[in-house]
């Protein structure tokens, strides 16, 4: 589906950027595949992994989703686009909260603008698990994105362009997660844990890429996908990367929470199950057409999708397996 078509990542120099971009030039023979994001420095250290000289395809595209010009100018004559752009660091939302609620909220509103206005075929934003249910403002800037992009299928109005979200868990491995900082610390002989009860969903990187891609071919439009993933233990991790290190618990941070939620008990009636994922489906009684014919399932009434619950745990042999291929 992506074979000569215009494809636009915004945020793509981040970790989901990049692997989306490895996959899709070894995958696909896009017409073009525009990365547009903030940063001037990672732009060059990307092109020097994927040069033009290689991958004629490829364009560098500076810019803001703050900046609706400038997605004016870059949506041109795009055919899907991914939305992953977003300011994601916890403790930094919170101190600087209204910039988190420019990039995530703004920007979102202004990609959905533009997408519809120069006439995007497919938009897929990335969401995340702290978005269901939020206890802190980037969970919380996430989960009115959601709202946004699917309320998008609305604005649309006859025009085609269709939005869908994706939510998943943690990515291992990815910057700024609790794997890098444990193997970087386990040389010191101890480990910091916030609490021994704590769980995580868990996935790779090129599994996100995978979902989203698939997610991406098969969209209707209003619908939030949730791939089916493992859970794990904090202890059992901190274990499997650093058996011989001493444990210090040091009690949750302000904005986390013990387990993590993908989808809650509010909004299971809404929920359809299928063989590797769930879909939640939007609250406009006008979409229910798109989803008579889907093959979902409904969830039971009581059904949430917590990384405490989930009956799917990987094991820390698993997790040294993934770890060691990185």
């Amino acid at each position: 589906m992506l074979n000569d078509k215009t494809i636009l990542i915004t945020g793509g120099t981040g970790s989901f950027g990049k692997k989306a971009t490895e996959i899709i030039l070894a995958r696909y023979k896009p017409k073009k595949l525009i990365i547009f994001s903030r940063d001037e420095l990672k732009q060059f250290e990307m092109a020097q992994q994927f040069p033009d000289s290689k991958y004629d395809c490829i364009r560098y595209f500076i810019g803001d989703v703050r900046d609706k010009e400038r997605l004016y100018r870059a949506f041109h004559g795009v055919d899907y686009a991914i939305h992953a752009a977003a300011l994601k660091q916890v403790p930094a939302a919170e101190y600087n909260p209204f910039e988190a609620v420019k990039t995530n909220i703004i920007g979102a509103q202004n990609v959905i603008n533009v997408a519809i206005d120069q006439g995007v075929k497919k938009v897929i934003a990335l969401s995340t698990d702290k978005a269901a249910n939020p206890i802190n403002l980037y969970g919380a800037t996430k989960l009115c994105s959601d709202k946004l992009f699917i309320a998008g299928n609305s604005y649309a109005g006859d025009d085609d362009t269709k939005f869908s979200v994706v939510r998943y868990g943690n990515v291992i491995g990815s910057r700024g997660s609790v794997i890098p900082f444990f193997l970087k610390l386990r040389k010191t002989g101890v480990l910091p844990i916030t609490d021994p009860r704590m769980t995580r969903f868990w996935i790779t990187l090129e599994q996100g890429v995978d979902f989203v891609l698939s997610c991406l071919e098969h969209m209707v439009g209003g619908e939030l996908f949730v791939p089916k993933i493992p859970s794990m233990n904090i202890m059992d991790l901190a274990n499997a990367i650093a058996p011989e290190c001493r444990k210090d618990v040091s009690g949750i941070r302000p904005g986390e929470k013990l387990h993590e939620m993908m989808i809650p008990k509010d909004d299971a009636i809404r929920t359809l199950e299928f063989s590797d994922h769930y879909i939640v489906q939007p609250n406009f009684r006008f979409f229910k057409l798109r989803f008579q014919n889907s093959g979902g399932k409904p969830v039971q009434e009581d059904f949430e999708y917590n990384s405490g619950t989930n009956l799917w745990r990987l094991k820390p042999e698993e997790m040294l397996e993934i770890i060691k291929n990185l």
